[in-house]
């Protein structure tokens, strides 16, 4: 009897992870976007398709993705991209157990907060190789420079250097390492080098808004448009 009501309870437990709800849902994408599982299994996202908890997102060339998650947050990737969904729990009756954490491995990205991280800030935590970004209720660019930013610009019309520059274009944004912590408020530009350095605000001219739009990009081609600090992100996207 024991034992079959151990084998209950695992079934009970699988079923539950299996019909886990997912985590949020790709709204647009205008090139190729791909989930990979922990397992290693791949597969193509489109419009309205789901992602997990667990899975590794990650855009190809010319390719702009956003996925908007249960509790109305979003994140938009640019081309190139890699970010880690690690922990994702959203109940909208129990804010105790809220979690998302999520892993930018490579390329740039510009996030949204949702629900989860307004009403519990320390229940969001971007890490990057360099230092973790935290959130107070907010709108940020991030973008993790591993000499490959040769194609964009700081508003001095210099080449990125590497490490990871944010702006913030709403609210505020916190960013912390093994070196220190910095807070950046709305309009603030911060950098960081590597993980063993402060993070530093940095002024306008050296700073940059991450885009989010292709440069040229045809209307309708499902290119996204990124937003000044300060401003709204732009929702003039068209999803393929």
């Amino acid at each position: 009897m024991q034992t079959a009501r151990s084998l209950i309870a695992l079934f009970a437990l699988a079923s539950g992870a299996a019909f886990a709800a997912p985590a949020g849902e790709v709204t647009h994408v205008s090139g190729t976007f791909l989930a990979t599982r922990a397992d290693g299994t791949a597969r193509v996202l489109a419009p309205r398709s789901t992602v997990e908890e667990g899975e590794l997102l990650t855009t190809a060339d010319n390719t702009y993705a956003r996925v908007k998650f249960s509790d109305g947050g979003e994140i938009t990737l640019r081309p190139n991209s890699r970010l880690q969904i690690e922990a994702y729990r959203f109940d909208e009756k129990k804010p105790e157990g809220d979690s998302f954490i999520v892993s930018l491995i490579k390329g740039g990205l510009r996030s949204i907060t949702g629900l989860l991280g307004k009403r519990r800030a320390d229940s969001y935590n971007m890490r990057t190789p360099v230092a973790t970004i935290g959130i107070r209720g907010t709108h940020y660019g991030a973008l993790l420079c591993q000499a490959d930013c040769g194609g964009l610009a700081t508003a001095a019309a210099q080449v990125p250097r590497d490490g990871l520059h944010v702006d913030v274009a709403d609210g505020a944004i916190s960013l912390t390492n093994g070196a220190g912590q910095t807070v950046l408020a709305q309009g603030s530009f911060g950098y960081v080098p590597d993980a063993q350095t402060v993070p530093l605000q940095v002024p306008p001219t050296q700073g940059i808004v991450v885009p989010i739009a292709a440069s040229g990009a045809r209307p309708g081609a499902g290119a996204l448009s990124a937003a000044a600090p300060g401003s709204p992100l732009a929702e003039d996207c068209v999803a393929q």
